[in-house]
């Protein structure tokens, strides 16, 4: 057969694309193939490899048949499509397949009379391999314009046509899954993988014909942070495999590690696809740069998982990282083997699963004999058995034993069932599930496959298999939600060696929508118990707050509240209000404690001494006085002026107690009261006393006659006028400010809120205090003034001098004061100081006057009555003429000194 001219470009009404086609029986098909793959995005070079267009494939007749994509062998070599074969994930999950098929064609309530067959291809691990492999599924829907070909005889071709393939099992590998549903979703083909968990595979909009029986990584994602977050860890590295699955997986945990919150990433590493020598020990080296980051999120390969460990080891670093692996880890031996010390602690993650003693049985019972239609079992026999099966014309390699036949699965070489054969089967019954539904409701009663599936339309196939909800192999349920995603349900494994009989991988805990995990179970490096740390930062103790460093939410700083701060949040110190102050570890605040001046206190122990010494001798001094009231001592010293001048003094004295007694209204009230009124009554007196004196000798210079207002009434009358306006100006205090106690937290707020004390006492500042005592200061000054002017009356004559040196001493005592008291405004003890400064100086004030002015009195009453006798008795006017005689000789005497000095004597001019 000739063709008459080149291949025509046919039009596809369903999908709205050009298609070529040729007539593969009778020309050359490398045309027709090569428009094709460039439609798909295949190059030309892949397809080299590939030399039929029916690629090596196991087919089982059936009336459905069911497409089949598995890794029977490794990726190849640079320029071969395939390499080694692979036992577990290739053999095991096809043959997973084929027993799938056998239990439903053989149960009578699962699709009666209708048989599934497969077309089972070979993805040599590789995506644009599985792509080309998987044109096989789409033949049947290409429609082929072949109306200009004809034989030699000028007979129309007759075309074989392929079966229609209506549903995938596949693929196994997410980035084959993806390449894949790419083209099935074209020819709406629904496609149901047993082992591709890529999230991106859950996009409906792009990947709408797509589901499969195993979680998404976003689950597995989503467990793994749970795993972190409960055993505390808030700063881990990641480590992903270059390719779909690592780094999906890797985006997956970093995204809800976000949306969750308290987990920050220190590193987030890639392994590349062909790791340059030392590449390991570099990413080592990297996530030691983080050294508190000692959580380690691995999502790779198995080898990319040995040569990490083995890196870790070189470095001296066992112990030191603490791993949580994804199901590509999972419960495997191979990834740990010879590393097992620094494996141990690692926690990994693997889809829940069972062992089907069913498969393990047929596969177990699989030989060379009874397993012809598996055409890669051949080439798995002598992986397997490590021998060599005679072929005609090739000669056996003399070093490898000749292959019998009677080698027997897990009695001559170990075996152990693949991980994925169970979502394999479940895959397969899944479809099956689907098309018996769909059969019950457009075929009611039909037997076999009616003309409504004939052919199956895809996408109401598609529903169907999303409506499915059965109890799987493993008697787990197997449905899909709205996106193809099968439910998640992990088991939790750690790998211990401590404590164990047998070193190994040890259930912990279970993932199902939410964590399970059995703390008390696990283990960590060398046996400890106690879950290692894996943070940037420490937790804070208690009275620190956290200074968060910028950038990274998980690493902080811990900074005291100091002061009189407490820690108000983990963020933030607060400081306690003015009454109260922190406690010890600054968490809270406390009341501030009340202090006032004790009785016991060294600081009250000398003015309560002083005043009572003072009024004991005062007592004894008016005792004295009016026992001896009309003796001529106690006459003459004015017994009316004396007795209320001891009064003030008495008052001075008594003030003492008030001031060091606990704060009250009463108490405070009394202060006010006598703290001026004592003085304002002494200095009265003294006042009117040198007033008196002073009056009488200008008098008697000027005039033989008394000034007015000299008796003793009027004297009384004199001082207690004086006396009025301190009253006065006190009940004025009371008026406007009623007399009250007040707590001072500031006077005793020193740095170190230990030592705070709040302090009671009356509501008497220091300015109202001085204010209080002017009045008596203004009294003083004047009296003064007053003896001063006084001091050259005869001291045989008045109490003028004694008065003087009273006032002098004083206002030296006075003057000693004032910077005492303010001068230590600023002192933390500032009360007792001033209280003490105060009531000393005022004791010692009435103490010199008390001793000044009356004790010599008492002394002549007491120990020399013979002197305390009516002497002649003299006339104002004499003693006017004394005064002046004893002044004029006084300044006689003065003048004479200084002529001598200036050596010129001048006459007496008043003689």
């Amino acid at each position: 057969m000739t063709s008459k001219s080149p291949p025509s470009l046919h039009y596809h009404r369903q999908y709205g694309m050009v298609w070529p086609f040729g007539w593969g029986g009778c020309h050359s098909t490398t045309w027709p193939r090569l428009l094709w793959m460039l439609c798909v995005g295949m190059s030309p070079g892949s397809w080299a490899s590939h030399q039929h267009f029916h690629p090596h494939s196991i087919k089982i007749p059936g009336d459905i048949t069911l497409g089949g994509l598995f890794p029977i062998h490794a990726r190849g070599p640079h320029g071969l499509p395939c390499g080694e074969i692979k036992k577990e994930k290739g053999i095991h999950r096809m043959e997973a397949m084929l027993y799938a098929l056998d239990q439903i064609n053989s149960d009578p309530e699962l699709l009666p009379n209708i048989t599934l067959g497969a077309r089972i291809l070979d993805t040599c691990s590789r995506d644009t391999y599985a792509l080309e492999q998987s044109l096989t599924f789409v033949q049947a829907l290409i429609q082929k314009d072949t109306s200009d070909i004809r034989c030699s005889n000028g007979e129309p071709p007759i075309i074989r046509k392929p079966e229609r393939v209506i549903g995938v099992i596949g693929a196994s590998a997410s980035s084959v899954s993806i390449m894949v549903a790419n083209v099935l979703r074209l020819f709406e083909i629904p496609q149901i993988s047993y082992a591709s968990t890529a999230p991106e595979l859950s996009d409906n909009n792009r990947y709408d014909f797509f589901s499969r029986v195993v979680p998404p990584d976003s689950y597995q994602a989503q467990a793994m942070v749970d795993i972190v977050k409960a055993m505390g860890w808030n700063y881990v590295s990641t480590l992903a495999s270059e390719g779909s699955y690592g780094e999906s997986g890797v985006d997956s945990f970093q995204q809800i590690s976000r949306e969750a919150g308290g987990l920050c990433i220190a590193q987030s590493l890639k392994i590349p696809r062909e790791p340059k020598p030392g590449e390991f020990d570099k990413i080592i080296k990297r996530l030691m740069e983080t050294s508190n980051a000692r959580g380690v999120i691995i999502f790779a390969n198995e080898d990319d998982i040995k040569r990490v460990l083995e890196a870790a080891k070189r470095a001296n670093l066992t112990g030191h990282f603490l791993f949580v692996g994804s199901d590509s880890w999972g419960a495997k031996s191979s990834p740990i083997l010879d590393q097992e010390d620094v494996a141990e602690g690692a926690v990994t993650i693997l889809p829940k699963r069972a062992s089907i003693e069913g498969f393990d049985q047929y596969f177990t019972s699989r030989s060379l004999e009874n397993n012809r239609r598996n055409i890669w079992f051949a080439e798995f026999w002598e992986d397997d058995f490590r021998c060599k099966l005679t072929r005609p014309g090739i000669k056996i390699d003399s070093e490898k034993k000749k292959c019998t036949g009677e080698e027997r699965i897990n009695r001559d070489t170990a075996y152990e069932q693949e991980g994925k054969v169970q979502f394999v089967i479940d895959a397969v019954y899944a479809m099956a599930h689907a098309l018996h539904s769909m059969h019950l409701d457009l075929c009611p009663g039909a037997m076999g496959v009616c003309d409504k599936m004939d052919p199956v339309e895809g996408r109401l196939l598609l529903n169907y298999i999303r409506s499915v909800n059965f109890n799987g192999s493993a008697g787990t349920g197997v449905l899909f939600n709205e996106n193809g995603d099968a439910p998640g349900r992990y088991d939790i494994f750690q790998y211990q060696m401590s404590n164990t009989t047998i070193p190994g991988y040890r259930v912990i805990g279970q993932w199902t929508n939410n964590l399970r995990l059995n703390m008390e179970e696990m283990q960590w490096s060398g046996g400890d118990r106690q879950i290692p740390d894996s943070v940037c930062s420490f937790p804070c103790n208690p009275g620190e707050r956290k200074k968060m460093v910028k950038g990274v939410p998980c690493c902080w700083h811990c900074e005291l509240c100091d002061g009189y701060q407490y820690q108000l949040d983990e963020m933030n110190c607060e400081t306690c209000p003015f009454n109260m102050r922190p406690t010890p570890n600054r968490t809270s605040c406390r009341s501030t404690p009340i202090i006032k001046l004790e009785w016991h206190s060294p600081w009250a122990i000398i003015p309560v001494f002083l005043a009572i010494l003072g009024i004991l001798a005062t007592s004894f001094v008016v005792i004295t006085f009016i026992r001896f009231n009309d003796t001529p001592i106690v006459r003459a010293s004015g017994r009316e002026l004396s007795y209320v001048l001891l009064t003030g003094i008495f008052l001075i004295y008594l003030i003492t107690f008030l001031m060091i007694a606990e704060p009250g209204a009463v108490v405070c009230a009394f202060r006010r009261l006598l703290l001026g009124l004592g003085m304002a009554i002494t200095y009265s007196a003294m006042l009117t006393k040198t007033n008196r004196i002073y009056r009488i000798f200008e008098q008697g210079k000027k005039s033989v006659s008394p000034p007015k207002f000299i008796s003793p009434t009027s004297q009384l009358a004199i001082t207690f006028i004086l006396m009025s306006v301190q009253l006065l100006g006190v009940f004025v205090w009371f008026a406007v400010i009623p007399p009250h106690t007040i707590i001072d937290y500031e006077e005793q707020r020193p740095p170190n809120p230990e030592m705070a004390r709040g302090v009671l006492k009356c509501d008497m500042s220091d300015l109202s205090l001085i204010c209080c005592l002017s009045y008596s200061i203004v009294l003083m000054v004047t009296c003064t003034v007053y003896a001063v002017k006084s001091r050259g009356v005869p001291e045989t004559f008045n109490e003028a001098k004694p008065i003087g040196f009273t006032m002098y001493t004083t206002c030296i005592v006075w003057l000693a004061f004032v910077p005492i008291f303010f001068g230590t405004a600023q002192s933390t003890e500032k009360m007792f100081i001033q209280t003490t400064t105060l009531t000393v100086s005022m004791s010692l004030s009435a103490s010199v006057s008390l001793g000044m002015l009356y004790i010599p009195k008492v002394y002549v009453i007491i120990f020399h009555p013979e002197q305390n006798v009516q002497k002649r008795k003299r006339s104002f006017k004499a003693v006017v003429q004394a005064a002046t005689m004893s002044t004029r000789l006084s300044q006689k005497s003065n003048d004479k000194q200084n002529g001598e000095t200036q050596n010129k004597i001048e006459p007496d001019r008043t003689q």
